[in-house]
């Protein structure tokens, strides 16, 4: 059996507490500057087809997660739904709003429960098989 001294701990203590922090200064493989890089600066940019992606709801607009994730799914397929009728590859995301897929609610509404009125992984499906098929029309 091993029995480490208290001398040996610290020494293994201050060795963490030096070479962690400059982990965080590390640079990045693929890094061309010669410098370090702090992790602020390695934040992702958006793809730019992304940039017609719902937002996140609101944290104002339903109690729950949950209810906001159903409403987020809703509104993506408001838009994919215009986006296919329209026959256009643009985004119409800026024509709709919380309110409209609050509307909407009754429409996708699979229970009266007011904390569970939709399932939302039924209501994620809809909006990606919705949005591949936009997807699949726009890159002909």
């Amino acid at each position: 059996m091993m029995v480490y001294t208290p001398n040996a701990i610290r020494s293994v203590v201050a060795t963490l507490v030096v070479a962690l922090p400059m982990s965080a200064l590390a640079e990045t493989p693929d890094s061309t500057s010669g410098e370090p890089k702090p992790f602020s600066s390695m934040a992702i940019t958006p793809d730019a087809e992304k940039a017609c992606r719902v937002p996140r709801p609101p944290a104002d607009l339903a109690e729950t997660a949950y209810l906001r994730n159903g409403y987020r799914a809703i509104l993506r397929i408001l838009v994919a739904e215009r986006q296919l009728e329209t026959e256009t590859c643009d985004c119409l995301l800026g024509e709709f709003t919380w309110d409209m897929a609050l509307a909407e609610l009754p429409r996708f509404q699979t229970s009266d429960n007011p904390r569970l009125p939709f399932k939302v992984l039924d209501l994620y499906a809809m909006a990606d098989a919705l949005e591949a098929k936009h997807a699949e029309g726009c890159s002909e």
